[in-house]
């Protein structure tokens, strides 16, 4: 069986150390084990390290980047496609104007052929609005649906 291809947007990483919301730090952790050891093929792009050296906490960009060290990843660049998609998604609607970023995530993993993006994005991506929007938006632009997930949705129990 083919490997599920995922997209990592900045806030899966960012919840890897996150004391506040312990529930969301756990299965984040859970997910990175399921990574490391090979389950899933995992897209990175400029975006998503751009945001991590954004971060104006020392300690938390330093602990994001060595988690970023510690995964294979397919690196990807941001291009004019991606940026013409994720303005389609914005505006139909599915993303505010002042999600752009978010958008822009869901357009380099369409583009990229991934089989989902994960975030803990409620407020912008994981959510009713976003996903049917990209889903219209893709079709209609002859892009394959993608999955729109958070990382709680890809752990599964052991019975």
């Amino acid at each position: 069986m083919k490997k599920l291809r995922l997209y990592l947007d900045t806030s899966v990483i960012s919840h890897m150390e996150a004391p506040e919301v312990p529930e969301k730090e756990a299965d984040t952790r859970k997910l990175w084990e399921d990574i490391k050891s090979g389950k899933y093929d995992v897209t990175l792009s400029e975006l998503t390290y751009a945001e991590v050296d954004r971060c104006p906490d020392a300690s938390k960009h330093a602990f994001m980047r060595a988690a970023l060290a510690e995964i294979p990843n397919i690196y990807v660049e941001q291009n004019k496609e991606a940026e013409r998609l994720s303005a389609l998604y914005v505006e139909v609607g599915g993303l505010s104007p002042k999600s752009k970023e978010d958008a822009l995530h869901i357009a380099i993993a369409t583009i990229s052929g991934c089989d989902a993006i994960l975030s803990w994005n409620f407020k912008h991506i994981v959510n009713l609005r976003a996903i049917t929007a990209v889903d219209a938006v893709n079709l209609k632009e002859g892009y394959r649906l993608i999955r729109i997930l958070s990382p709680s949705m890809m752990l599964v129990e052991e019975e």
